[in-house]
């Protein structure tokens, strides 16, 4: 078998600190205020309290809101050489930048900064095994979720809305940023949905009604349920005792064991769908050609002059116009692949020989390239 045949690298596994993790879900919000750390905390204990082994990831590093949602203020986190060891209270295990500073004291920092300690969380926590790892990530469509679809393979996301309109709409957004990542939308959570009296479980919509639902069938993503507004959410939240643990019969904690098992129903079914943009398995052969065996069981081979000529990076390609800039004089026939990243579900990101290496290529992008023929040349 001639050299170039034999694979050099192989797709990189998952990191260490998530290499016990079966689930990765996202929880997230295209806006502020609409509850989604409080339903986070929430719907981690009622995964738990399923059975389930569950961790939750506070992601949003500049307002920290778990410690006091989860009556863990003073708690701090062990360190083990450079791994952090979660903080464990009612079933699940937790980090968060507030186990991390003093309670009043605010964070001033610049987004580099902060992005370090996201890359910290992801990759030096020592989580071990999990069913789900939820995590709260901060609201918008930001660096901090662009990062963790990048570096954590992202089972899927959760979006939470309210009923009103500009909830709705934003919401939409963020949804559409998970798509393009190639994110799954595991489904829409309508939270604040409407007031239950605890004396005669009357619902009062101080909102509109059906926002969340009408964005689920709007998107075609699965509706998890409605969480209402109760004011032991409230409570608990400023106690620091979720409400699942204060009060299992109350109409809030009945909400969260339902959209828990709701999740769990969807969860079992994305894991064992297979995404036909999603390669199987990518080789580097030792000539720096790539290969990707798709779940089709089709194989393509790359050649690295092609592929680097056709670099979808800001260096390359004016994103205005989306003119190709870079003249293929510049780049070396003999140019390779030195190695190559994953980069979450979505893209592969490869390392040139002439020093490259600010493409991410989406693996849409991979099966419209021209592949080489057998016989290292590529066809156009």
């Amino acid at each position: 078998m001639p050299e170039s045949n034999h694979p050099h690298q192989h797709a990189q596994p998952q990191n260490a600190s998530l290499s016990g993790v079966k689930n990765i879900i996202a929880i997230a919000s295209g806006k502020g205020g609409v509850g989604k750390s409080t339903l986070s905390v929430n719907l981690a204990v009622a995964l738990a309290q399923t059975g389930a082994k569950v961790g939750l990831m506070d992601a949003d590093i500049y307002g920290p809101s778990q410690p006091g949602m989860l009556g863990a203020r003073e708690a701090r986190p062990d360190v083990a050489g450079d791994m952090l060891q979660p903080v464990k209270k009612y079933g699940i295990s937790f980090v968060s930048m507030g186990l991390l500073i003093d309670n009043d004291g605010p964070v001033i920092w610049r987004a580099p900064m902060a992005m370090k300690i996201i890359h910290q969380f992801i990759g030096n926590v020592e989580w071990g095994k999990l069913d789900y790892l939820l995590i709260d990530l901060p609201p918008g469509t930001g660096d901090v979720q662009l990062t963790l679809a990048q570096q954590a393979s992202l089972t899927g996301a959760v979006i939470v809305t309210t009923p009103q309109q500009v909830a709705l709409g934003v919401a939409a957004k963020g949804l559409k940023m998970f798509e393009q990542v190639n994110v799954p939308i595991l489904g829409v959570i309508e939270n604040m949905s409407g007031f239950v009296c605890k004396h005669c479980g009357k619902t009062t919509d101080i909102f509109k009604v059906g926002g969340g639902e009408a964005l689920s069938k709007h998107t075609e993503v699965p509706y998890l349920g409605a969480i209402p507004l109760d004011p032991e959410i409230m409570m608990s939240g400023d106690s620091g005792v979720p409400v699942l643990e204060s009060g299992v019969d109350s109409p809030a904690a009945k909400a969260f064991l339902s959209v828990a098992k709701n999740l769990q129903t969807i969860v079992a079914r994305v894991s064992a769908t297979v995404s036909e943009d999603e390669p199987e398995q990518i080789e580097l052969r030792k000539n720096g050609d790539l290969v990707v065996t798709w779940h089709d069981a089709r194989v393509s081979n790359y050649n690295a002059y092609s592929l680097r000529i056709n670099c979808p990076c800001a260096s390359c390609i004016d994103e205005d116009s989306g003119r190709r800039t870079l003249d293929p004089k510049r780049i070396p026939l003999d140019i390779r692949i030195d190695s190559f990243e994953m980069i979450g579900r979505y893209a592969v990101a490869l390392h040139f020989s002439d020093g490259h290496r600010t493409g991410l290529y989406a693996f849409k992008l991979l099966q419209a390239l021209p592949e080489a023929d057998s016989s290292g040349s590529f066809e156009v």
